[in-house]
């Protein structure tokens, strides 16, 4: 079975998990002594999560500008829909949370 390459689905997809494996890069190099939940709870409780977030987000625009190179339109609109989401969660959480 052949992926279809230009899908919306699919880059909603990536545009969700490529931030994702940021954190957990960030996780693995800086705070690897701990376990997940506890840097995730030390996360909140700082107020790191927004900015940790906002830079983890940057990755969305090297997969975005991957996917208008070879011309998967439909895959680049979802990225930017996931990033987007990313975006509202941010402001929710740097000023409700």
């Amino acid at each position: 079975m052949k992926i279809k390459l230009d899908n919306f689905g699919l880059g909603v997809f990536l545009g969700l998990v490529a931030p994702s494996i940021g954190i957990l890069i960030f996780y693995l190099v800086n705070y690897s002594l701990q376990n997940i939940s506890s840097f995730l709870e030390l996360a909140v409780k700082e107020k790191m999560l927004s900015p940790l977030l906002s830079l983890c987000v940057v990755i969305n625009l090297g997969v975005f500008y991957l996917f208008i190179h070879f011309e998967k339109y439909l895959t680049a609109r979802g990225i930017i829909l996931s990033t987007f989401t990313y975006g509202l969660a941010i402001v929710v959480l740097k000023f409700f949370y």
